[in-house]
């Protein structure tokens, strides 16, 4: 879509945006255009950072572990209550 702009096309493009935004704004408008992109990649590595720690794989410590004291034992004839 851009592949034709040439050297003189630029020229015309900064000459309309000198005209619309005045010089005297055009470098505090470089600087916030500079801090959201700062900003920007800034939030992009959190993103992957996080990611990274959401699929880490489980350890034996991550493991589940049984809190039940209680032991269970078989259950034989002799426990069973009679059939009436």
């Amino acid at each position: 879509m851009l592949g034709n702009l040439t050297g003189f096309h630029l020229i015309i493009i900064l000459a309309i945006i000198l005209l619309l935004f005045g010089a005297p704004k055009l470098p505090g408008l470089a600087k916030s255009i500079a801090q959201s992109m700062r900003i920007f990649k800034n939030e992009i590595g959190d993103d992957k950072k996080t990611a990274d720690d959401d699929v880490r794989r489980p350890t034996v410590d991550d493991a589940p572990r049984s809190t039940s004291s209680t032991t269970t034992r078989p259950v034989h004839g002799d426990d069973l209550p009679p059939k009436l």
